[in-house]
């Protein structure tokens, strides 16, 4: 199974964001035990390592950043599918629209997220 994972997912494993830290730790064990295929929107690594800015030194959000991608892939998009976000009548949030074209790019089964009102 494909999965592109949410930035917030993977802050609430990082920060123990309650009630969903349990979740989201379970997800990146799935991820790193080979029983799920995840990946994460390459948008997503800026955000997260500014969010942990105000938990974590750069030294260690740079290793967090670098335990994360030996964890999960990482979706990349182009210029014309972030072309295509503008164009996408069916959303009003530009992230949730770049998630949603990179869960394509990689053929995602599903996406992973506490946004359910932002993608289709």
């Amino acid at each position: 199974m494909v999965v592109l994972v949410d930035t917030n997912v993977i802050l609430d494993d990082f920060l123990a964001r309650e009630p969903f830290a349990g979740t989201a730790h379970k997800i990146l064990e799935l991820a790193a035990e080979k029983k799920i295929t995840a990946y994460i929107a390459s948008h997503s690594i800026p955000t997260i390592f500014y969010i942990l800015r105000k938990n974590y030194s750069v030294a260690e959000r740079k290793d967090i950043l670098l335990n994360l991608c030996g964890v999960v892939d990482i979706a990349v998009i182009g210029k014309i599918e972030i072309i295509d976000t503008f164009k996408d009548a069916g959303f009003d949030d530009l992230e949730d629209c770049l998630q949603d074209k990179c869960a394509c790019s990689i053929n995602a089964d599903y996406i992973i997220t506490r946004n359910i009102e932002g993608h289709l």
